[in-house]
């Protein structure tokens, strides 16, 4: 059978997608069904991607990823930077070698940028401008980040509007490309088109009922990562030399609070209440994308994933799978 679903034409094979916030249950869904599906696992998280960041971005254990091929996990060095592009560049060439072995691609992760820009399309946007991003470090420097996103949205509502006030990362992108190209991101990214176009894609947003048990489970998460050496995991990056807190990979949510405590900055106690307040606003930014896309298939996680197992090995052998 997966020798007949190789030979399918590229636009009749299933690629599978399973999105929803962080401390949903994801990697634990996508393990499940792994074990049950002839799938291969492609991450869609923007942490993962770096090597050296494990316990902070509760990555798959090493012993579950030699089981269960895992792509895009410890691609990067914490020194470089891991773009939406080379994302998108990545998971089509891993998504290629999958379906070359007669496999089917589950994309999993809760990174919603390279997720929209694989299943909506990467608009053609400038490249970064080292000047101008400096110029807006400075001013968020001295006049916090909601001020630049309050002339984001006047520069550019449509895109504020999908960003919060917090963001810095975001925000300093959107007015990049404003100061650069003259054109709001959000006009070019109307122009984009899916390098997954005309596939059969089947996506799931994996959310729990209960909000509330969500940001308790992000707590309890965050306290089991702690007991697990998260802070010494952070302390010896730092200890590297070669990283610093504006890098991407070390102002990943978690890692830039802890950083502070160990700068001297913020005690231990105070480091963990931003970490996991950092955390809920994440889930929450991650709630909002995911309610902006209809054709999502709403999962709780309270229901457990055997019979979203049975419904895609249903699907999948429509597929001859």
């Amino acid at each position: 059978m997966r020798r007949e679903s190789a030979s399918l034409g590229a636009a009749a094979r299933p690629i599978l997608v399973l999105t929803g916030p962080t401390g949903s249950g994801k990697s634990d869904w996508a393990v499940a069904l792994a074990q049950a599906a002839p799938v291969e696992i492609i991450s869609v998280d923007s942490a993962q991607v770096y090597r050296g960041l494990d316990i902070g971005t509760a990555k798959p254990e090493r012993a579950v990823r030699a089981r269960i091929p895992h792509h895009l996990v410890d691609v990067c060095d914490p020194a470089e930077s891991y773009s939406a592009g080379r994302f998108v560049g990545e998971a089509l060439a891993a998504i290629a070698s999958i379906e070359a072995r007669g496999k089917v691609p589950l994309l999993v992760g809760g990174t919603m940028l390279y997720l929209r820009a694989l299943l909506q399309g990467l608009a053609p946007l400038p490249q970064a401008s080292a000047a101008v991003r400096a110029e807006l470090d400075a001013r968020a420097a001295e006049l916090g980040w909601p001020a630049l996103h309050a002339e984001l949205a006047r520069r550019d509502p449509q895109a504020a509007a999908r960003i919060a006030p917090a963001d810095g990362q975001r925000i300093q992108r959107a007015l990049e490309v404003v100061y650069t190209a003259g054109v709001p991101i959000s006009e070019l990214q109307r122009a984009s088109v899916s390098p997954l176009a005309g596939r059969a894609v089947q996506y799931w947003m994996l959310a729990p009922a209960d909000r509330s048990a969500l940001h308790q489970r992000l707590g309890a998460r965050f306290a089991g990562m702690m007991a697990a050496g998260f802070l010494d995991e952070v302390r010896q990056l730092r200890d590297r030399g070669d990283l610093t807190p504006a890098l991407p990979s070390m102002r990943a949510v978690g890692y830039r609070q802890l950083w502070s405590h160990l700068a001297g900055e913020v005690s231990l106690d105070v480091a963990a209440e931003r970490a996991v307040s950092a955390t809920r606003q994440l889930a929450k930014r991650q709630l909002t994308w995911m309610r902006s896309e209809p054709a999502g298939i709403w999962l709780d996680p309270q229901r457990g994933p055997v019979s979203w197992i049975k419904d895609i090995q249903a699907w999948l052998g429509g597929f001859g799978f």
